[in-house]
């Protein structure tokens, strides 16, 4: 495929909804925090799951469907808000989400002529290709008879959930699938929390942010249109590499707080630097992200429960010879600064919107997901996935990060670039690990 053409449609076999069992669902309400409204403008999360699952048409549909069908049923039993709705009531105190019996997830079921071990390469590989199993795409095409394997994809609302609640409700999916029942999800600690009361405000987040919301002008994220321009590719980095790149900024910048996160998000930092050109060595650059702020409860909560992290330096320190150790210094600090804040880590949180607000237009890049997740261990029964995708970085300058199906302790950065920049980070990226 050619970086000009249109990614080629899935051919929907069927478009269904699936609603928690009435007989165990009740209706339920429960109002949107201050964790939660940041997120409400921000675009769809996609991530897809890929399945070596070899079959036949006719044996999908009669005999796994059914079955995913079934255990999706059972899951949203205990994931109620992900079938309901979120309320945005101007006039009211605040937003909230809303569970009514009847109310449903969307499950649509396509077939795709896509080359399966293409797609689930680390490879550059064109990043309209995945859109065929990005939900909700339209459209028809050639179907084969025999399948290769299958294809998850997710899509929600950010502000209904943060990656970690999201991560959870795949995993307890796939165990229900794959046992039988939901019997097990309360030995894992799958089942979500959905009481708010255990998240305090003393500082009046929730009117504060919700207040800025109802002023603001309302800024949603753009469709996507293709053709994208785009390559996607997964870059792989072991254990031993990690801990070296960790060792190696720890020997120049003794003492800082150095972590796998850092580490990887500094060697894209920095890259982005080394491609931006710009007539001022003073101009600033950040990598925005989110750290874990989830309380100390019983079981998952279903929500965000994140605390925004900001790390800054300037376009000539980070393009320099030491770029990457003062990117990792930078970020690393950033992450210091709020998550082991004296005062807490809500500790100047009413001036977040504000803050980042002021980065617009600016040179930004994010980071979806943690090396904390896991998405190779979600089993439906045929075993761990053969790879994971992350569509959504597509529409901005993010970069995905998850733990590594093939390396133990090791870490997969997934980057959707335009083809020069993809292979001039490709060269960085063997460069960096080559000094080690």
């Amino acid at each position: 495929m050619s970086m000009v053409e249109i990614p080629t449609p899935a051919v929907v076999l069927e478009r269904c909804d699936i609603q928690p069992s009435p007989d165990t669902a009740a209706e339920l309400t429960r109002p949107i925090i201050h964790f939660d409204m940041p997120w409400f403008y921000f675009h769809p999360v996609q991530r897809l799951l890929f399945f070596d699952l070899p079959c036949s048409k006719p044996h999908f549909l009669e005999t796994i469907l059914p079955k995913l069908k079934e255990s999706l049923t059972q899951t949203l039993n205990h994931f109620l808000p992900l079938a309901g709705n979120i309320i945005q009531p101007l006039n009211s105190r605040g937003p909230f989400f809303r569970f009514a019996v009847g109310d449903s997830v969307s499950l649509t079921i396509a077939e795709s002529n896509s080359d399966f071990n293409h797609l689930t390469g680390n490879h550059p590989r064109v990043s309209d290709e995945f859109y065929a199993c990005v939900p909700q795409l339209p459209g028809e095409t050639y179907v084969r008879r025999h399948h290769h394997g299958v294809c998850f994809g997710f899509t929600n609302h950010h502000a209904i959930g943060d990656a970690s609640s999201i991560v959870r409700f795949i995993k307890a999916w796939a165990s229900v699938n794959k046992f039988g029942h939901d019997a097990k999800l309360i030995d894992d600690k799958l089942v979500p929390y959905y009481d708010r009361t255990a998240v305090e405000d003393p500082e009046g987040l929730d009117k504060i942010y919700w207040n800025l919301i109802k002023r603001s002008r309302v800024v949603e994220s753009p469709p996507i249109s293709f053709p994208l321009n785009k390559l996607r590719q997964t870059f792989v980095i072991t254990k031993d590499e990690v801990q070296k790149l960790k060792n190696f900024v720890q020997e120049k910048r003794p003492g800082k707080h150095i972590t796998s996160f850092t580490v990887t998000c500094a060697m894209v930092w920095r890259r982005k630097q080394r491609r931006w050109r710009t007539t001022s060595q003073n101009s600033s650059a950040s990598p925005p992200t989110a750290a874990d702020a989830e309380p100390a409860v019983t079981g998952g909560v279903l929500r965000n429960c994140l605390a925004f992290v900001k790390a800054e330096s300037t376009h000539g320190l980070l393009k320099g010879n030491d770029g990457f150790v003062t990117a990792a210094e930078c970020i690393g600090e950033a992450i210091q600064r709020t998550v082991y804040n004296e005062k807490g880590i809500l500790d100047g949180a009413e001036k977040w919107p504000l803050e980042f607000g002021k980065l617009i237009g600016k040179r930004l890049f994010g980071v979806a997901g943690s090396p904390r997740f896991d998405l190779y261990d979600a089993d439906y029964g045929w075993g761990r996935p053969k790879k994971f995708e992350s569509p959504s970085i597509d529409g901005d300058t993010s970069m995905s990060l998850c733990k590594s199906r093939d390396f133990e302790g090791g870490l997969e950065i997934g980057l959707s670039r335009p083809e020069k920049d993809l292979s001039a980070f490709a060269a960085i990226f063997t460069e960096q690990l080559g000094k080690l």
